[in-house]
């Protein structure tokens, strides 16, 4: 992940109350920042879905937003974090349709495509880590 790390706010995610609420924080960034508002859907999207793993995945966990600048170049940079079972296949949770649970099983894969950059790490019984930037 690029960038140089400006201003940050850390949020837990233990119930789907949380995750609510960190769409609205992400929501409110996004403005602040004044990313478009096809931006600011896909930012608010991705944190959602993000969210949302943290929490049925990962058992729940935290977010951490952060402003970033890479040169001109100025973005919101999401980091969802938990302790949970971990994924043992990264590149299968990636596949299309894929899905652990009842779901679409566009969680991952969509918010990849909805992001700028994508990071994840993960082992199992370690807990994962997702990395995400949406640029100006």
């Amino acid at each position: 992940m690029t960038g140089t790390v400006t201003k940050t706010e850390t949020l837990p995610i233990k119930d789907s109350s949380d995750v609510v609420f960190v769409r609205q924080r992400v929501r409110v960034w996004a403005t602040e920042m004044k990313l478009s508002l096809v931006d600011q859907t896909k930012l608010v999207t991705a944190a959602s879905e993000l969210g949302r793993n943290t929490l049925e995945h990962g058992g729940g966990g935290e977010l951490e937003i952060s402003e970033v600048v890479n040169g001109l170049r100025k973005g919101i940079k999401l980091t969802f974090s938990d302790k949970g079972p971990g994924i043992p296949d990264i590149k299968l949770a990636l596949t299309d349709g894929y899905t652990s649970r009842q779901g679409m099983g566009l969680g991952l894969g969509g918010s990849k495509r909805l992001m700028n950059e994508f990071e994840i790490q993960s082992a199992p019984g370690e807990g994962t880590t997702v990395t995400v930037i949406r640029w100006k």
